[in-house]
């Protein structure tokens, strides 16, 4: 039997102990929602957030999809926050600060700080000495100011650690997979020309969005893509053909809108680039990238020591990073549409999705197919 802490006719809250998965691990372990839905009588409930099985603590679920939808809408928006608290017998050097480390499987399903990159997290701690020898810590997961991309609000959002799924996910979504699949898709059916050349873009980005791009999850995707073009190019040698990682300016995508900074980093590039004249838009880029890297009047292509393509020149530039570190400091909700190019974001965003197209009146009734 689960120990409710608090029940709702749309949610309930358990208290969760140390040493039970939220997800089951083993055909023989217990399904923690099917077993909480049949204690309360119910045919489900939905689990709304995660705690790891080492963690003990409150736990929320949903009664009803209504309810699970506005509950984690309400975790995305970050109106409804985790904090988790730790009791330690070390004082640490300083009594509040950053944690930031790769994290790796310990044992019986617990995790360790490691010195690499690897599954890179960071927290902020606080701490508090409880009695000798005894030290309270308030620990949150990193939490930083960005943009939000469908009104141009200037809120914080927080990024917790990935799960190993989660992390697996994303090397098989954006890694280099799909394009060594097709590449030798391509070999067997002989269409590959002698000398062709295959370009994957990636991201690499400044230090100030290094903790949760490049040394996150979607970093190590990114290192699977370049390590895929090392794998073509043996494999196109044969043709005396080449693969490449091209290294693109920061861009507007779908993935980027929800990581903390990086909105906000977006939109103050924009603007700086635009008042120095080299902002740069995907065709002004590529463009670019053919004209002065790919197709050189030496016919040597220039790369970095990793053989990789840089078109990320033009954004890494020390006055460009100096002016846009400087906006990040000190914006605010106030300053955001003035100091910022928030309206060149909030575009850019909508019409990969398929809005803010001219002429069209987003207000008018139409018929939905859905209640048709």
């Amino acid at each position: 039997m689960w120990d409710i802490v608090f029940e709702h006719k749309d949610f309930v809250v358990i208290n969760k102990p140390c040493g039970v998965s939220v997800h089951s691990e083993l055909e023989e372990d217990v399904c923690l929602t099917a077993s909480l839905a049949q204690q309360l009588g119910v045919e489900r409930v939905w689990l709304v957030h995660r705690l790891d099985k080492a963690t003990s603590g409150l736990l929320l679920f949903a009664l009803n999809r209504d309810s699970a939808a506005a509950l984690s809408a309400q975790f995305a928006e970050k109106t409804m926050r985790k904090i988790y608290l730790a009791l330690g017998t070390h004082k640490p050097a300083k009594k509040q600060g950053w944690v930031k480390g790769g994290m790796a499987r310990s044992r019986r399903g617990t995790w360790k700080l490691t010195r690499d990159e690897d599954n890179f997290a960071v927290t902020r701690f606080s701490s508090q000495s409880l009695k000798p020898g005894l030290r309270l810590f308030v620990l949150q997961p990193f939490t930083g100011k960005t943009l939000d991309p469908f009104t141009g609000a200037l809120t914080e959002i927080t990024a917790e650690p990935a799960t190993d799924e989660e992390a697996a996910a994303t090397v098989k979504v954006m890694g280099g997979e799909d394009w060594q699949r097709w590449i030798e898709k391509l070999g067997a059916a002989d269409v590959l020309a002698q000398g062709c050349i295959t370009v994957a873009y990636s991201y690499i980005g400044p230090e100030a969005t290094q903790a949760l791009y490049r040394k996150g999850t979607i970093g190590k995707a990114k290192e699977h893509l370049e390590a895929t073009a090392h794998a073509l190019n043996t494999k196109l040698a044969a043709l005396k053909g080449q693969a490449f990682v091209s290294v693109n300016k920061g861009l507007v995508t779908r993935a980027s809108a929800v990581i903390p900074v990086i909105p906000l980093y977006l939109a103050s590039l924009f603007k700086v680039m635009k008042e120095k004249g080299t902002h740069e838009g995907c065709i002004e880029q590529i463009n670019r990238l053919f004209d002065s890297r790919l197709y050189t009047t030496d016919g040597v292509i220039p790369t970095d020591s990793e053989h990789r393509i840089r078109i990320d020149d033009w954004e890494l530039d020390e006055s460009v990073q100096s002016a846009v570190a400087e906006i990040m400091a000190t914006v605010t909700d106030e300053t955001s549409r003035e100091r910022t190019d928030v309206d060149e974001y909030r575009h850019d965003f909508l019409a990969i999705n398929g809005f803010d197209i001219a002429g069209i009146d987003y207000d008018a009734e139409i018929d939905r197919f859905d209640r048709i």
